[in-house]
């Protein structure tokens, strides 16, 4: 009956677009186990009203911000057809006003052409993926200040609010991508002003090892699908996560890697 009450309030709070109190404040109790009870609940019954889960989102893997949040490990939720924003071009467009207290994550997508085994080798990880894309998931946060422990921020869709994916490259026009997920850099600006710096290495070394990450954390959920063909994995934020307001463009560019910047108009 908790799962099912928790699930009812957080997804009220998202389709009214309102904050409510964390639920550990509440119940002392709640932990992680529970957190991803409620979000298999809520994957259920977004399904039912409509939305269609194509991929995850992996959140607190930059070690460098884990301090700020106080989560100190990663955690992770569903994306759908209805959070998910594909463009061709490297530039977009991007209504907030549904979001609450959003923030801005630049960030790489993995697709994965194959479903692939539990493993940490990043080759053979990659053998399984067919594009790789730069974007930028906005996160958003349903407890007042962005104050919550990781089990809140599981239960309330892993923060997850949108995610633009920027134009896909191919694996094999990439080159060496295992050594270039490790070592490239990515500046973010602000209306053309610098506002952080980042780079592949700061998730978890490597976006691939997010993933790997991942699957690792699914082994022992039952309660979920194993990654499957077809999916896409965004890895989490490259750099610190901004706070953003409607008319800012944002803007990255990215070094030693051969994907676009992408240019993000808010409204």
């Amino acid at each position: 009956m908790r799962t099912e009450a928790i699930a009812t309030e957080l997804l009220a709070a998202l389709d009214q677009n309102t904050t409510i109190g964390t639920i550990t404040d509440r119940d002392p109790g709640f932990d992680q186990d529970a957190a991803y009870l409620v979000s298999a609940e809520i994957l259920r019954r977004r399904r039912a009203r409509g939305e269609k889960p194509i991929g995850r989102k992996v959140g607190f893997t930059n070690r460098t911000i884990w301090a700020e949040y106080g989560v100190f490990a990663p955690i992770w939720a569903h994306v759908y057809d209805s959070t998910v924003t594909c463009v061709d071009e490297p530039s977009g467009r991007l209504a907030i006003g549904h979001l609450a207290q959003p923030r801005i994550e630049p960030e790489i997508v993995l697709h994965f052409k194959s479903a692939p085994r539990t493993t940490a080798d990043e080759a053979e990880l990659l053998s399984n993926i067919d594009w790789i894309a730069h974007g930028y998931e906005i996160v958003q946060c349903r407890f007042p200040d962005w104050k919550f422990l990781a089990a809140d921020t599981i239960a309330a869709f892993g923060l997850h609010g949108a995610l633009v994916v920027g134009p896909r490259r191919p694996v094999e026009g990439l080159g060496d991508v295992v050594r270039k997920l490790r070592t490239f850099t990515i500046t973010l600006a602000r209306n053309g002003s610098v506002q952080a710096h980042g780079g592949g290495s700061n998730v978890l070394d490597s976006p691939l090892l997010v993933a790997a990450h991942l699957m690792h954390l699914l082994q022992s959920q039952q309660q979920f699908e194993p990654l499957q063909a077809g999916e896409l994995v965004t890895t989490g934020t490259l750099t610190s996560a901004l706070p953003i307001r409607a008319g800012e463009t944002w803007t990255t560019e990215l070094t030693g890697i051969d994907l676009p910047g992408l240019e993000l108009l808010l409204r």
